[in-house]
């Protein structure tokens, strides 16, 4: 039912709906001749089920007890009672057209009993489909709440993890300033190295375009001096033939040698040249390893350095990334907060409510309280007022046998005078009668002179 109403269900359907909610199995004969204890019985689990009865509803306090001389004469009328009283108020409560009565509880009737177990079974319906309304929402409010425990339980893990990145990325701080020094240091340093490394190339390029030439003289040198031994080789042969020609000749070859030698000593200066520019050169590479040596070793430190550097990118974005996390989760913590505030909310409402309830139920307690006291004290002036009316009586008693005496003595004298009157009536019928044929005889007289005049 979308809306609480209380229409009156035929007993089919109170014994349906009954066996429906798993309150009681019951009979359509049960129904149409209820029975005291079963009505009882039958309203109490209807009570249990709407959780408006406890498991101590039976139990009376001490001091009500106290009032009583036997308690236990009494237990029924409590039980009876508390029973009527809840009853009546969930009745009330659900605001069905009639008004419980403790004769429905101890003489039911079959019509009424009907009609308020109607106006109950309406009410468990109405409610179980609340119930189911809200359901969803009660388990998404516990699925939030344990969401809600496990973030809880998860933040200060997380504070923990940020507050060791901060450390780490304190302590790591000078490293990190000591890095970037050095890294700017190097990067100063490079630009020089590479225009040193510039000349360097360029030097080696000129020297070995002087060996290019040395090598070529060497081979020209070499070239001459060969010729130069086939010419001797030539001239030797001619010395048999023609001295004088070979004294020319060998004065050309002295002029010759010497030019040859002074070639040789040009070539044995270019020679030296060329180791002196060769030592140059192996001095000259092997500062170029050196150097290489030292760009490598600083390329690596500048390698170190970027990688440093892109550790101290991931730790700051992973650092942004926690912030964000975090910024995400201050709503969700500030949402489940809000709806933790509304459950404690709900529950000071429902620990008003049921205060209110207390109050309504010691209230109607100390209500039976003085009833109970008001019929205490009725039974206790019971005696005197039945020794009252029992005086009373005998006195109208008395009264009555006077009465009885004195209407009986006017019977008598009624009686009496109801004779006399009789005996009067006789005797006065007895003289009418005398009188009536005289009378007769006269009429007869005076018609028959009526009739000859």
């Amino acid at each position: 039912m979308s809306k609480f109403e209380y229409p009156r269900l035929r007993r089919d359907d109170i014994i349906g709906v009954l066996a429906d909610l798993q309150i009681a199995t019951i009979s359509e004969a049960d129904l149409i001749h209820p029975n005291p204890d079963f009505i009882s019985d039958l309203y109490t689990k209807l009570l249990f089920h709407l959780d408006f009865l406890q498991e101590d509803h039976w139990q009376v306090e001490f001091v009500a007890l106290e009032q009583l001389d036997n308690p236990d004469h009494h237990l029924d009328s409590f039980r009876t009672t508390n029973l009527f009283n809840k009853i009546k108020g969930v009745v009330a409560a659900v605001d069905c057209p009639k008004t419980f009565t403790l004769g429905d509880l101890i003489k039911p009737d079959a019509d009424r009993t009907e009609l308020f177990l109607s106006a109950l079974l309406n009410f468990c319906i109405h409610r179980n489909g609340k119930m189911n309304l809200l359901r969803p929402v009660v388990e998404d409010l516990t699925l939030l709440d344990e969401q809600r425990q496990e973030l809880d339980a998860k933040i200060p893990q997380f504070n923990a993890e940020i507050t060791e990145f901060n450390e780490s990325r304190e302590r790591e701080m000078p490293l990190v300033q000591e890095v970037d020094a050095k890294v700017k240091e190097l990067r100063q340093t490079i630009p020089g190295l590479n225009n040193h490394q510039m000349s360097l190339k360029a030097s080696i390029r000129k020297l070995k375009e002087r060996a290019k030439e040395m090598d070529e003289k060497i081979s020209s040198a070499e070239f001459a001096l060969v010729q130069n031994v086939q010419e001797n080789a030539n001239i030797r042969s001619k010395i048999v033939q023609s001295p004088d020609k070979l004294q020319r000749a060998l004065e050309e070859k002295k002029s010759v040698r010497d030019e040859t030698k002074n070639a040789e000593r040009a070539a044995m200066q270019t020679f030296q040249e060329k180791t002196a520019i060769v030592e140059v050169y192996t001095k000259a590479c092997k500062k170029m390893s050196k150097h290489f040596a030292q760009m490598q070793a600083i390329q690596e430190q500048v390698n170190s350095a970027k990688l440093i550097e892109k550790d101290g990118k991931v730790l700051k974005v992973k650092r942004s990334d926690e912030g964000v996390l975090e910024k995400s989760l201050e709503p969700k913590l500030v949402e489940l907060q809000g709806k933790a505030d509304q459950l404690d909310v709900l529950k000071k409402q429902l620990e008003r409510e049921r205060d209110l309830k207390y109050e309504e139920a010691t209230k109607e307690l100390n209500n039976v309280k003085l009833e109970l006291e008001l019929k205490r004290h009725d039974l206790e002036a019971r005696p005197k007022k039945i020794e009252a009316v029992v005086a009373e009586a005998d006195t109208i008693t008395v009264k009555i046998n006077s009465v009885k005496e004195s209407g009986a003595a006017k019977q008598q004298e009624l009686g009496r005078k109801c004779e006399e009157i009789v005996r009067e009536f006789y005797r006065y019928s007895s003289s009418i009668g005398n009188l009536l044929p005289r009378i007769e005889v006269e009429s007869g007289v005076d018609q028959g002179r009526s009739r000859s005049t």
